[in-house]
């Protein structure tokens, strides 16, 4: 299913044939979970009255989304997309219809929590699979560079657009109107994504027929290899979590609107872009894992500046700093699961690493906010960065080898090990 291209391009990878209609296609899907947080909480409130309510609905939900995530990735790598998403999308979208329909008051507590926790476990796996399908495209390690930073950034603009997809439907309609286009959008989008032919060469591993084992089961090697990309998205999650709440306690020590925080913000996701497009764009003669440290430690380091920032301005140029360092942190550390196990097992090490974001960025949040109260705001700053650079710490190690990959000791020794092993060395003894 590859093509195979003589100049590595954003536009190399949308040309490779069905990219561009399956990608598509995935960005519909995973389009829901950029609406149906704001939505389902919004409905949720709205119903009930009760912010308890709604933030114990939304922490089963998201907590069964999150922690079931690679069981549900080894699913499609056990039986394929076609026979494990498209279900999982269905019964999904069935149950976010089910939650829209009881959003009314009089509808029991009990229902709206078992309810939305049964939906967060069917969430479909479509980052991770699309993810996988890069890799089954494209066997050029600096191709699937380039394709890992787009969908990255995709990713994060879906985040962006959908709650203010939600806002101008609320502004006309009921919020559980949000709800059902989240299922909407998850249903087509599935549908669309499993029947297109790049999708089917990913040929499901079955039971004891891939050509090495699932991390965790019987595979050290896998999942030694494993450790530092789950260990590096982990303290990254938790560091970019605590930005939100962070600006939040900055703009109200010195007086500041709150249309402050959304300015910072949107600065930390306009670096993240934009360092995850130039990431993509570099050919980089030092290997993966040499890199992955050198990302972290520049996330914490930021976000540690940040916390000296004297002013507004000071701290909108350090948080975008920082967000230059995320999307490729986070892009690198995909690579590295990619390359760190079987074909057979793609999904479900994508997936670990989206669960380590998710349970660092929800950890993240609930940290931050007992410091917050108790620290001054520049400490609190240096700790959540202290969070990233601490993971940039983790050895790298590649699957069969029992010794730390060259050059993943730290971000320092990166220079020193690049002329000894260059990325497509190191890409083909994964």
């Amino acid at each position: 299913m590859s093509t195979p291209l003589s100049r590595p391009s954003y536009a190399a990878v949308l040309r490779v044939p069905h990219a561009r209609r399956t990608f598509s296609a995935a960005l519909v899907g995973r389009l829901s979970y950029g609406t149906v947080s704001l939505a389902l909480m919004l409905s949720v409130t709205r119903s009930t009255g009760s912010y308890a309510v709604a933030g114990l609905v939304m922490a089963l939900f998201g907590a069964t989304s999150v922690f079931l995530s690679p069981y549900r990735a080894s699913l499609v790598d056990r039986h394929g997309p076609r026979r494990a998403l498209l279900p999982m999308a269905l019964l999904y979208a069935a149950l976010l219809c089910v939650l829209a329909a009881a959003c009314r008051p009089g509808t029991p507590e009990a229902v709206l929590a078992v309810t939305a926790g049964l939906a967060g476990a069917c969430t479909p796996p479509l980052g991770p699979t699309m993810r996988a399908v890069w890799a089954e495209l494209l066997p050029d390690r600096l191709l699937l560079q380039r394709a890992y930073s787009v969908d990255g950034v995709a990713e994060e603009l879906l985040f962006v657009s959908g709650p203010l997809l939600v806002g101008g439907i609320v502004a006309v309609a009921s919020p559980v109107v949000g709800v059902v286009l989240s299922a909407a959008l998850v249903a087509a989008g599935t549908l669309a994504f499993v029947t297109s032919p790049a999708t089917a060469a990913l040929r499901p591993a079955g039971r004891g027929k891939s050509d090495g084992p699932a991390p965790g089961r019987g595979g050290p090697g896998q999942g030694r290899a494993l450790l530092q990309p789950v260990v590096v998205a982990a303290g990254v999650g938790v560091s970019v979590s605590a930005v939100d709440l962070l600006v939040v306690a900055f703009a109200g020590e010195r007086g500041l609107g709150d249309g402050t925080v959304a300015w910072v913000l949107a600065a930390l996701s306009v670096g993240s872009a934009v360092g995850g497009l130039v990431n993509g764009a570099v050919a980089w003669s030092s290997p993966t894992r040499a890199r992955l440290p050198f990302f972290a430690a520049g996330v914490g380091l930021c976000l540690a500046a940040a916390g000296l920032a004297p002013g507004l301005g000071t701290l909108v140029l350090a948080v975008m700093c920082a967000g230059l360092f995320v999307a490729p942190a986070l892009t690198t550390a995909y690579l590295i699961a990619d390359e760190s196990v079987a074909p057979g097992f793609r999904v479900r090490a994508g997936a670990w690493c989206n669960t380590a974001v998710n349970a660092g960025m929800s950890a993240g949040a609930a940290v931050v906010g007992l410091l917050v109260e108790r620290l001054p705001l520049p400490v609190c700053f240096a700790v959540s960065g202290a969070v990233a650079a601490a993971a940039a710490l983790v050895p790298g190690y590649r699957r069969g080898s029992a010794r730390p990959a060259a050059g993943a000791k730290g971000a320092a020794q990166s220079s020193s090990v690049s002329s000894e092993l260059p990325e497509s060395s190191a890409s083909s003894e994964s």
